[in-house]
């Protein structure tokens, strides 16, 4: 609805033009009724901009990419090129290997924006696995937020996949054996993997049909699902308001930080720039990705050393530490255990923990309430310690992938390193789990004696007696209060077998379970100060042994200074 007033007859009224173009709108669109979207509060922390990396990145994407579809050709259809490129002269190729090759040769610009286009995917991936990893320490997860972090995991493994494909859409040496191993991957899933490697490649491998059918895959499909997915991602963030961390004044029901407008709206828009100006500085600078180097794509020929993008590191490295193991099923089938577990078990398995651990956690515990405010890492030990751990078996593998390369490099034998893979790939995880949550447990312990006993302060002083000690005081109240405010986990209790009139318990597995996993997520955490020991604590730090410390300190200064003064007078 306008706000314009009507004017008195014969009055003359110049309303702004702004304003006019405002009411406009408003009277179309109703834009006046999203005003609340202008006060929308976004609390601060630097583990936020993830989520604002991964954004701009794809930003960045979609604007590369648009123009590089105007000079791609998509096609296998062979082709000899007669380019400027003298060691490719007269080489057979395909035409999608020879419209790549012009654009970074030939076009002006051309290899700046592949090159941005290339990075610009790295770190999109990037940014979403700092910013998925922060979601599960911080316990961001829970409800309200379980179909957004299903959402935000949804657009994790699109985006993979679109890297995936737009690498391989240029038909270089390397590009078409990381399409060889996908041949591989697919042709051995039992059941239904020739239909679909029939479905994907059209023929046998090569065939002539990989890049024609992933690129329409490339640049429509998986981009408007990863858009449509990142609108509703963003209209629940709106929705379920900003998670928080615990501090002085904030609470589950309130949000404290900056406005949307103008104070985040602003920060925003620089770091847009900012973003963009580092990667438009990285594809610069940092060559990535010749393919006039590699060639075009033979089925007889391979690069040495080759090696995927980083995302896809993991499942080279499990490929490669994987025994060949394979065995035939009655009627002649062969299931090739070698390929299936490290390529197909492994990453569904591991997608799997990713996806539903919020609902395991929230059946486990039987938590049903809402949460908005995060939890620090260190609170929550068992959880924290999971996570490092699956970090820790995902660069494991990452570098296993690279074991040709660290051979090469620090000239060690292949099998050594692969038979450190296999062994690591049970040891790796396994202490790193018990490091981390020792170290959260430690840091658990600092901050409740840091509560009780004071922070140090670097002062030392010496009592009449001679003895030396450290001068404590007492934390910032906003740190003590924030110290104090995390969440208290504790164990369900045990179930009983049977009730009390010595019936069975027909959910006892059931329950067990559920008081097994209670006790290993939340066995063994440090309880908070006491109403009690905190009454102690500041009654200790007003009228206890720190004050005392530096009244006897400066008793004993003024004893050393009598005799001085009674000499001067």
């Amino acid at each position: 609805m306008s706000t314009t007033e009507t004017a008195p007859p014969g009055a003359r009224t110049e309303v702004p033009k702004g304003e006019r173009i405002a009411d406009w709108a408003d009277g179309r669109l109703g834009i006046y009724n999203f005003r609340f979207m202008i006060r929308k509060v976004f609390p601060e922390h630097w583990s936020f901009m993830f989520g604002e990396i991964a954004l701009y990145s794809f930003v960045v994407l979609l604007l590369t990419g648009t123009w590089l579809t105007f000079f791609f050709e998509p096609s296998m259809a062979e082709t000899i090129y007669n380019g400027p490129y003298t060691p490719l002269k007269g080489v057979q190729m395909s035409k999608a290997f020879a419209s790549t090759t012009e654009i970074s040769l030939e076009i002006r610009g051309g290899l700046l924006i592949r090159q941005l286009h290339h990075w610009a995917a790295l770190t999109m991936i990037a940014a979403l696995c700092c910013h998925t990893l922060r979601h599960f320490l911080t316990g961001s997860f829970r409800k309200p937020r379980e179909a957004n972090w299903l959402i935000g995991f949804t657009m994790l493994v699109l985006v993979t996949l679109e890297g995936f494909f737009g690498y391989g859409l240029p038909d270089d040496l390397l590009s078409g054996t990381g399409l060889r191993i996908t041949s591989g991957i697919t042709l051995a899933i039992p059941v239904v993997g020739t239909y679909a490697h029939m479905l994907l490649f059209g023929s046998e491998f090569p065939g002539e049909d990989i890049v024609s059918r992933i690129y329409p895959v490339h640049i429509l499909l998986i981009p408007g699902l990863v858009a449509i997915l990142l609108l509703v991602h963003l209209i629940l963030v709106f929705y379920h308001k900003h998670t928080q961390f615990r501090g002085p004044g904030r609470t589950e029901n309130n949000v404290v930080g900056e406005p949307l407008f103008p104070n985040y709206t602003a920060k925003a828009g620089g770091f847009f720039f900012l973003v963009f100006g580092v990667l438009t500085l990285m594809a610069a600078v940092a060559q990535i990705n010749p393919v006039w180097k590699y060639g075009p794509y033979r089925a007889d020929q391979i690069s040495q050393g080759s090696q995927p993008d980083w995302y896809m590191g993991f499942l080279e490295g499990a490929l490669r530490a994987m025994p060949a193991w394979e065995f035939v099923l009655p009627g002649g089938y062969t299931v090739n255990m070698g390929i299936v577990i490290p390529a197909v078990i492994l990453p569904t398995v591991m997608m799997a923990v990713i996806a539903l651990w919020p609902f395991l956690e929230a059946w486990v515990t039987g938590d049903k309430r809402e949460h908005h405010l995060l939890d620090r890492p260190r609170d929550h030990p068992t959880r924290t310690a999971f996570g490092i751990a699956f970090v820790a078996l995902y660069l494991l593998l990452f570098f296993g992938g690279a074991n040709d390369i660290l051979a090469e490099r620090f000239h060690l034998s292949v099998n050594t390193i692969t038979w450190t893979m296999r062994i690591g790939f049970f040891l790796v995880p396994a202490l790193t789990y018990i490091i981390t949550r020792r170290i959260c447990l430690g840091l658990l312990r600092r901050d409740h004696d840091k509560i009780l006993h004071g922070r140090e302060t670097g002062k030392i002083v010496r009592l009449p007696h001679g003895e030396f000690v450290e001068v404590h005081e007492r934390l910032e109240r906003g740190k003590e209060y924030a110290l104090l405010a995390r969440a208290s986990y504790k164990p369900l209790p045990e179930p009983a077998a049977v009730d009390g009139d010595g019936v069975p318990n027909p959910k006892a597995r059931k329950e067990v379970l559920r008081y097994k996993l209670s006790r290993w997520l939340y066995g063994g955490q440090l309880e908070k100060p006491t109403a009690q020991e905190m009454r102690q604590a500041l009654e200790h730090f007003e009228h206890g042994s720190h004050g005392e410390l530096e009244n006897g300190a400066k008793q004993h200064s003024l004893e050393k200074r009598e005799p001085d003064d009674q000499e001067v007078h």
